[in-house]
């Protein structure tokens, strides 16, 4: 082996490659594949394999110099702050780890405070008022915390006002100075709001929130009043720029707020502090976070405020909508990729959900796992010692800068319609989600967009842990308002499927669907593999034929089995030859509805004299044919 001398380019002796001939390779592994024809060009060839967003950008496959945004994006801790709102990062100390207790025990709810401040948490999140834990409990909660050196948040809603009260009341009772007490009031009435419906005439809350804010800059300059909580449009089933859009437009009318009840620009800019969502999907998780902050320093430059002034404060949350009720452990890996996101994306906090949040209230075991899921990736993982790992990423800037575009457009429009509150009030918001929201459940019926555990992989026999429930926010929508945002789930349709089969397995016998793997195991088993991966979503056993084409030993076993759906499962060879007879035969023995995997292709109409009723295939509509199988096995 000859080894270069020094100076000498390890590249130097291959020729440079060029986008064409990358473009020219794909097409050629794309034919043989079968995804592209002899008519695709080598440029449609790169955009085969685009992936569209509900954002309207797509990602493409490659992306090179010539893909940079001509945008700057400045230095970490300098404006617009793309790169970090802090020069040095995470830093040594990392982001500020962030808890949330929500439940109704005062008691069990102060331990596990104190279980977690002892254990990696650095801030404390405590949901109170209905919903969450009693407000005149705030005493109990935080009896052995130091005020001095863990920051609280509040989440109050319609009770914001009493808890600060009872917070400051405590600081009072300890003797502590105003300016050593941290974190936020949050309060946030325009986002309640969004939540529970806006009627005519002034955001309820709206000017108990201003006073809270002018009360911090006088007498606790370490605590936000007010928080944008971009979550409502998130869990309604938003995309991200529909987020930032709202987030950007509710942070504007707070600003005009704040200054109208007398705060100076960067007094009202320091009383602020922005929460996201972080989903499963780093790369946008990371895009978001870094488009939000250009975005925000844009906003407060248009408003005249100095450089320093224009950072945002951010507390990501792993989000709800993508956590699963099924297979719960799953949740574990789509909140350490969102908390990656969330770090490497520069967020100022980071909240890890408990896995078993969607079951009710989490133990002890979930939620050392969460602020161990962030301990891991601070310090084992070492994403805390390179300052804006993304930064210069040729598909991260790219993704940012596509990502503003978008969320500056709804945030203009959102502002054209008479600001955050009147879109809100004339349901431009709410339509606007629900489009995208439908896209999505649309990705997911058809399994483009797939759910672990539950639309793919899915574990039919499992037991889910039991939790106690949490109790519920009640919504009580002011007089005259229209309905507030939805919460949704990802998963709500194929939950409401695997529902339906567990309600009739508890009063029976779990529903079957019999494959039947026609012909040899080569030629039946990636199919019945794929079937079976597809109707156990919908909460089915699906036991096999074994090999074989003899239509009474197939009919045999279908009965025994005690199904009334069928899915014919082998290559379309077999199918040409074996598939009609037993579809007949099935029938005959009772089946009340027949399959096939595959593509209709030709066969279609001689399948259908058959008996076959459908197909499936890769990229059918998973929950219309469950629901058309749960309904022909006789499931409610």
């Amino acid at each position: 082996m000859t080894v270069p001398s020094a100076g000498m380019s390890l590249a130097a002796d291959f020729p440079e490659a060029t986008r064409a001939e990358w473009q020219k390779l794909v097409l050629g592994v794309l034919r043989k594949s079968g995804a592209a024809t002899e008519a695709v060009t080598p440029e449609g060839a790169e955009g085969l394999l685009t992936t569209p967003t509900y954002d309207g950008p797509r990602i493409r496959p490659l992306y090179t110099a010539d893909d940079a945004p001509a945008t700057a994006v400045g230095l970490p801790g300098l404006a617009p702050f793309v790169r970090g709102g802090r020069p040095q990062g995470a830093g040594t100390t990392g982001w500020d780890v962030r808890a949330l207790h929500a439940g109704p025990d005062a008691k069990a709810a102060g331990e596990a405070v104190l279980t977690d401040l002892e254990n990696g948490v650095t801030s404390l999140w405590l949901r109170l008022g209905p919903g969450g834990l009693p407000v005149a409990a705030l005493g109990t909660v935080l009896a052995d915390v130091y005020l001095d050196l863990a920051p609280i948040v509040l989440d109050a809603g319609a009770e914001t006002v009493s808890a600060a009260e009872e917070l400051f009341r405590l600081v009072a009772v300890r003797g502590l100075p105003g300016s050593q007490l941290a974190g936020s009031l949050g309060a946030d009435p325009i986002g309640r709001a969004a939540r529970i419906g806006v009627a005519a005439g002034d955001v309820p809350g709206l000017d108990d929130a201003t006073a809270l804010a002018a009360r911090c800059v006088r007498e606790f300059p370490g605590v936000r009043a007010l928080v944008v909580d971009a979550q409502p449009y998130h869990r309604a089933g938003g995309s991200d720029a529909q987020e930032l859009g709202a987030s950007l437009a509710t942070g504007v009318a707070y600003l005009r707020a704040l200054t109208d009840a007398g705060l100076g620009l960067a007094e009202a800019l320091r009383q602020l502090e922005f929460r996201y969502a972080v989903t499963a999907d780093q790369f946008s998780s990371i895009a978001k976070l870094r488009a939000a902050r250009r975005l925000w320093a844009r906003v407060a430059e248009v408003c005249g405020a100095e450089p320093a002034a224009r950072g945002q404060r951010q507390h990501a949350v792993t989000s709800t909508a993508m956590m699963t009720r099924r297979d719960p452990w799953v949740n574990m890996l789509r909140t350490t990729l969102a908390c990656f996101g969330a770090g490497v994306g520069g967020a100022d906090a980071v909240t890890v959900l408990p896995f078993d949040t969607r079951l009710g209230q989490p133990d002890d075991f979930s939620r050392r796992i969460a602020r161990n899921t962030q301990t891991l990736l601070q310090e084992e993982s070492s994403l805390i010692r390179v300052i804006d790992p993304a930064g210069g990423s040729w598909f991260v800037e790219s993704l940012t800068d596509d990502l503003a575009e978008a969320a500056w457009s709804v945030f203009t429009e959102i502002e054209a319609a008479g600001g955050i509150v009147e879109a809100l009030r004339a349901g431009l918001v709410a339509e606007r989600i629900a489009v995208t929201a439908a896209a999505r459940a649309e990705a997911i019926a058809h399994r483009g967009d797939p759910l672990t555990g539950v639309s793919e992989f899915p574990n039919v026999a499992e037991k889910l842990p039991q939790r106690p429930p949490l109790p519920a926010e009640p919504i009580e929508a002011p007089a005259g308002a229209g309905p507030g945002l939805p919460v949704i789930h990802y998963d709500a349709d194929f939950e409401e499927l695997r529902a339906r089969a567990d309600a009739h397995t508890a009063a029976g016998a779990r529903p079957v669907v019999f494959l039947v793997t026609l012909g040899s195991a080569a030629a039946s088993t990636a199919r019945a593999t794929f079937a079976a991966n597809l109707f156990q979503a919908g909460g089915f056993e699906t036991p096999t034929s074994g090999v074989g084409t003899d239509p009474a030993a197939i009919t045999a076993a279908f009965t025994a089995a005690g199904a009334a759906v069928a899915c014919l499962c082998s290559g379309d060879k077999v199918y040409a030859e074996h598939a009609a007879g037993v579809a007949r035969a099935l029938r005959e023995a009772g089946a009340r509805q027949v399959w096939l995997a595959g593509q209709p292709g030709s066969r279609a109409q001689s399948d259908a004299d058959a008996g076959i009723d459908g197909y499936v295939f890769t990229g059918c509509n998973a929950v219309v044919v469950l629901q058309a199988t749960l309904a022909e096995a006789g499931v409610a």
